[in-house]
């Protein structure tokens, strides 16, 4: 059973969910994926927007109250159903916050190039409200999302056939569509790539960690 100060936190997320999201998801589908100027940064940081406009998904990684105590962490995925986009789900977490910098990989709190956090999905929510998928258990495509942290030398992430900057401070969310395992969905190849162009680091669908990472803890071991 939800505690009172665990609903009044949910009202809370309800309420900006009603009155910010929309606009916040209006800039995302016309491109504009930067701190929306009458959003105060000290009260809510937008971190990273994602969309695959071709899909009809996205995705929202906020901060509310951040460099506070008080942070937290909340992702958000956005469906389009017909002609509106729609809130489908999402994640939160009372510890999240932003770092005071970016680190290079290797760094302490930057083991590889890529760092895969937190992920939220489900079933096609679209998919579920069309009359001819009455029964869509196993056969809805899965919409996922994916937190992650880039290392000071990734300028741009590779994910399927979409190229994606990567903002100033390295953190980035990731919207993705896949066929249904059943209970979850596969999420794409993600490469990770420099400012010349040259590739990096990559981590597949099934891997936790970056091939930048096991190629050191191979070294490490042959040492």
């Amino acid at each position: 059973m939800s505690t009172h100060a665990e609903l009044r936190r949910m009202r809370r997320i309800d309420r900006w969910m009603e009155i910010i999201l929309p606009r916040v998801v209006q800039r995302g589908v016309n491109g504009e994926v930067s701190q929306p100027g009458w959003l105060p940064r000290r009260w809510l940081t937008l971190v990273s927007v994602d969309f695959d406009l071709e899909a009809g998904i996205g995705a929202v990684w906020l901060v509310w109250r951040p460099r506070s105590a008080k942070a937290e962490t909340h992702t958000v995925l956005i469906e389009r159903c017909g002609e509106k986009w729609q809130y489908t789900g999402g994640g939160s977490a009372s510890d999240g916050d932003l770092p005071a910098k970016r680190l290079t990989a290797g760094e302490p709190g930057q083991v590889g190039m890529i760092e895969l956090g937190g992920g939220a999905g489900g079933a096609s929510y679209a998919y579920r409200l069309q009359p001819r998928h009455p029964d869509y258990i196993g056969t809805a495509p899965w919409v996922g999302s994916n937190a992650l942290q880039l290392a000071a030398e990734v300028d741009q992430l590779l994910l399927g056939d979409r190229r994606i900057e990567v903002p100033r401070h390295g953190r980035l969310i990731v919207v993705w569509k896949s066929p249904s395992t059943g209970h979850a969905g596969i999420r794409p190849l993600i490469v990770a790539v420099g400012r010349d162009g040259s590739e990096l680091s990559r981590i597949g669908p099934h891997d936790s960690v970056d091939s930048y990472t096991w190629a050191k803890l191979r070294g490490q071991a042959e040492q």
